[in-house]
C-alpha cells in the first residue's frame, strides 16, 4: 500500500471506497453478481409460471397444473433458500476479503476471493443466520405476540362496554409505540453488528466472537455508519427510478405498444424488465456496502488499537505475523501438540534434579 494508514473521516471513506471500486470494477461486480444471478434465475422462473397461468385464465388451468405449479414452487423453495442463504453468506465473506486485500495494495480476483473464503464458508453461514435472528427475526417474532397480546385487551374492552374511539386509542398508541421500538432496534442493532463480515473474515474468528468484535469496534461511529447506509438507499432508488422512468418514457412513444392487443405481453416484459433492473441495481450497490465496511472496520482499529503502528511495524520486518497453527485433515486424528522446554513441570521438593552438563574438569596438579 503506498499511502500511510491513518484515521480518516467519512468524506475520505466514501472518496476511498469510490477509488477501489472503479480500480477494480470488474472485480466486486462479479462477486456481487452471484447471488444476484441466483435470487433473479428462481424470480423470472416464478414469474413465467404466474404469467403463464394468468395468460390461460383462472377457470382454464387443470387441477393437475394447478397442484404441479404448487408442488414446483414449495419444491423451488425448499431448494433455493438454502442455495440462496449458502450464495449470500460466501458473497459478503469474499466482498469483504476482496477490499481487505485491496486496501492494502494486495493483487485479489474473483477467483481468488472465493477461494480464500470456501474453506470457512460455514461460518459465514452461521455468521449470516444469526445476524438475521438477532436483527429481523427475534424482533418481528416479539413484536407479533405483543400485537397480539394488545389485540386481545382491546377485544377485552370491548366486550366490557367501551366505545371503539376509546378501544381504538387504548389499542392504537401501544401498537405505534411498539412500532417505533421495533424499528429503532433494527436500526440500532443493525449498526452494531455492520462489522461482523469484515472482523470474521479479516482476522477468521468465529462468528459470536465476530458479533462481539462488531460490537466493540462500531463504537463512536455508528453515526458515520448510519449516513453511509442513507447514502447508499438513496443512490439506490435514484438509479432505479431513473432507469424506469427511461424505460416507461420509451413505451409511451411508441403507440404501437399501448395498443390492447399488445398490452398484456408488454405488461410481462415490463415487469420483467422492472424485476431485472432491482437485481442489477443492487449487484452494483452493493460492493459500496462491503468496501466502505471494510474500510471503516481498519479505521477503527486504526483509532482504538494502533492498527497503523502495527502494520507499518510488519511493512518493516520489525513485527513477524503469527505462525500459521497446522490443521489436521477432516478423516485424520488431530495433530498432538509437541511438548516444550517450557512446558515441562518443575521438580517437586525433595527430588534432586539430575544436571545434564558434564562435571567440571579436575586439575592434575596438587596443591
Amino acid at each position: 500500500m503506498n499511502e500511510p494508514l491513518r484515521p480518516s473521516s467519512l468524506s475520505e471513506i466514501l472518496d476511498r471506497t469510490v477509488q477501489l471500486y472503479r480500480a477494480r470494477f470488474l472485480v466486486f461486480l462479479g462477486i456481487s453478481l452471484v447471488p444476484t444471478a441466483l435470487v433473479l434465475v428462481p424470480v423470472c422462473g416464478f414469474a413465467l409460471l404466474f404469467g403463464w397461468l394468468g395468460s390461460n385464465g383462472a377457470g382454464s388451468a387443470t387441477p393437475g397444473a394447478e397442484i404441479l405449479a404448487g408442488l414446483l414452487l414449495i419444491g423451488v423453495v425448499l431448494v433455493a433458500v438454502p442455495i440462496l442463504l449458502g450464495a449470500v453468506a460466501l458473497a459478503m465473506a469474499a466482498m469483504s476479503h476482496a477490499a481487505a486485500r485491496a486496501y492494502l495494495g494486495e493483487k485479489v480476483t474473483i477467483r481468488g476471493a472465493y477461494k480464500a473464503v470456501w474453506r470457512r464458508g460455514w461460518h459465514y453461514v452461521w455468521l449470516l443466520i444469526l445476524e438475521g435472528l438477532i436483527i429481523g427475526a427475534a424482533p418481528l417474532g416479539v413484536w407479533i405476540a405483543l400485537l397480539a397480546l394488545i389485540a386481545y385487551a382491546a377485544m377485552l374492552a370491548q366486550d366490557a362496554g367501551l366505545s371503539g374511539n376509546s378501544v381504538a386509542v387504548i389499542s392504537g398508541f401501544p401498537a405505534g409505540l411498539l412500532t417505533v421500538v421495533l424499528v429503532w432496534y433494527f436500526i440500532w442493532m443493525l449498526l452494531r453488528l455492520s462489522l461482523t463480515f469484515p472482523a470474521c473474515v479479516v482476522e477468521e474468528i468465529g462468528a459470536w466472537t465476530a458479533i462481539r468484535r462488531s460490537n466493540s469496534l462500531s463504537k463512536g461511529t455508528k453515526g458515520r455508519i448510519f449516513l453511509l447506509f442513507l447514502l447508499a438507499a438513496v443512490l439506490n432508488w435514484i438509479v432505479s427510478i431513473a432507469i424506469i422512468l427511461t424505460l416507461a418514457i420509451v413505451v409511451a412513444l411508441i403507440p404501437r405498444l399501448s395498443s390492447p392487443q399488445y398490452a398484456q405481453t408488454v405488461d410481462l416484459i415490463l415487469g420483467f424488465f422492472v424485476y431485472g433492473v432491482g437485481f442489477a441495481v443492487q449487484a452494483l450497490i452493493r460492493p459500496v456496502y462491503g468496501i466502505a465496511l471494510t474500510l471503516f472496520y481498519y479505521d477503527q482499529r486504526i483509532r482504538l488499537e494502533g492498527f497503523d503502528i502495527e502494520w507499518m511495524m510488519q511493512q518493516a520486518g520489525l513485527v513477524a505475523p503469527p505462525p500459521s497453527t497446522p490443521v489436521a485433515a477432516p478423516w485424520l486424528p488431530p495433530i498432538p501438540r509437541q511438548p516444550q522446554i517450557s512446558d515441562r513441570e518443575p521438580p517437586q521438593s525433595g527430588e534432586i534434579q539430575q544436571s545434564t552438563e558434564p562435571p567440571p574438569a579436575v586439575s592434575g596438579g596438587s596443591q
